[in-house]
C-alpha cells in the first residue's frame, strides 16, 4: 500500500506541474491575442480602401495587366500554407494543412502541378518528415507577423507569378490561413490571391474580402475616376501593395486565430489536469484508507491470537 501511495502522490506532483505550466500559457496567450486581434482590425480599414480603389481602377479602364489577367490555360499553381510555428494549439495548424491538401487535390485533379509555399514550421515538418518538395519556406513569426514579413512573402510570390511557366513561374497564387471570426471560431479559409478577379459582388462584407471586390454598401454609388498620369502605371502602383496587404492581413488573422487556439487548448489542458489530480487523489485516498483497515484488521487479528494463546 506505502508503493501505491508513493506512486500517485508522484503522480499528482507531475499532474500539479504540469497545471502550472499549461495554466501559464493559456495566461500568455489570453493576453496577446487581444494585441492581434487589435491588429488585425485596426488592418482592415486600409485593405477596404485598397480594395476599392483597385477595383475602381480594373473596372473602370480596359488594361490588361499581369497581376489581372487569368492565362488561357493554367498548368502551374502556388500554394501558401500558413501554419503555426508552436504546437499546443488544438487543431490550428492541422486544419490548415488539411484545407491545403484538399486545395492541392482539387487542383491536381484539374491538371496543374502544385508548388507550395510554407509559412510557419508546422507546415515546413509535415512537408520535410513526408519529403515533399516544396519552394520556400519563412517560419519565425507566425504569432507575431510584421509588414516586413509580409513584404518578403509577397515580393517572393508575385516574382514568381510573373515569370513563365517554363521558367519555373506560376499561373495562378492561392494562400490558405485561418480566418479569426471570434474567440471560439476560427475557420481554415481558401483565397485565390493571383491573378486577381474582379467581380461586382453585393454580398461582400468587410470580413468576406476574397476577391478584389467592389465594397461599396447597398444603395450607394460608387464615383467615377479618371487616373493620372494612366490606368496602367496606377495599376502598377496598386496591385502589389494590394497583394503584401492581404498577405500581412492574411497573417494577422492567422496570428490572432493562433493565440486563440492556444488559450481554448490550454484551458482545456489546465482543467483536464483538475480533474486528473482529483481522481489521483482519489485513489490515493482510497490506498490510504485500504492500508489503515489492513492495519487494523492485522492488530485485531494479533490481539485475538494472543488471546486464545493465553488461554
Amino acid at each position: 500500500m506505502g508503493a501505491q501511495m508513493r506512486i500517485y502522490r508522484q503522480r499528482i506532483k507531475s499532474v500539479n506541474s504540469i497545471k502550472k505550466i499549461t495554466n501559464a500559457m493559456e495566461l500568455i496567450a489570453a493576453a496577446r491575442v487581444v494585441k492581434a486581434r487589435q491588429k488585425a482590425t485596426e488592418a482592415m480599414p486600409y485593405t477596404i480602401a485598397l480594395t476599392r480603389a483597385v477595383s475602381a481602377v480594373a473596372t473602370n479602364t480596359n488594361e490588361d495587366h499581369p497581376l489581372t489577367t487569368a492565362k488561357e490555360t493554367a498548368t502551374r499553381a502556388g500554394v501558401v500554407i500558413i501554419t503555426a510555428d508552436r504546437g499546443l494549439a488544438g487543431a490550428y495548424s492541422v486544419s490548415a494543412i488539411k484545407e491545403s491538401a484538399e486545395l492541392i487535390s482539387r487542383l491536381t485533379a484539374e491538371g496543374k502541378e502544385v508548388v507550395p509555399y510554407l509559412v510557419g514550421r508546422k507546415a515546413v515538418s509535415y512537408y520535410k518528415f513526408r519529403k515533399r518538395p516544396y519552394a520556400a519556406e519563412w517560419t519565425g513569426f507566425s504569432d507575431a507577423p510584421t509588414f516586413a514579413n509580409a513584404k518578403e512573402i509577397s515580393d517572393r510570390i508575385t516574382a514568381d507569378f510573373l515569370k513563365d511557366t517554363e521558367e519555373g513561374g506560376n499561373d495562378e497564387i492561392h494562400i490558405v490561413y485561418t480566418r479569426f471570426r471570434s474567440m471560439v471560431r476560427q475557420d481554415p479559409h481558401v483565397l485565390r490571391l493571383l491573378p486577381l478577379e474582379v467581380v461586382e459582388a453585393e454580398d461582400a462584407g468587410e470580413d468576406d474580402l476574397d476577391l478584389s471586390v467592389n465594397t461599396y454598401g447597398e444603395g450607394e454609388i460608387p464615383p467615377e475616376y479618371s487616373f493620372e498620369p494612366n490606368a496602367a502605371e496606377v495599376l502598377d502602383l496598386l496591385l502589389p501593395k494590394y497583394v503584401r496587404n492581404r498577405i500581412f492581413t492574411a497573417l494577422l488573422s492567422s496570428a490572432a486565430s493562433e493565440l486563440a487556439a492556444r488559450q481554448r487548448a490550454m484551458k482545456s489542458a489546465t482543467d483536464n489536469a483538475g480533474e486528473l489530480i482529483k481522481k489521483y487523489e482519489r485513489l490515493a485516498n482510497q490506498a490510504r484508507q485500504a492500508g489503515i483497515t489492513q492495519e487494523i484488521s492485522e492488530i485485531v487479528g494479533g490481539a485475538d491470537a494472543l488471546a486464545d494463546a493465553t488461554k
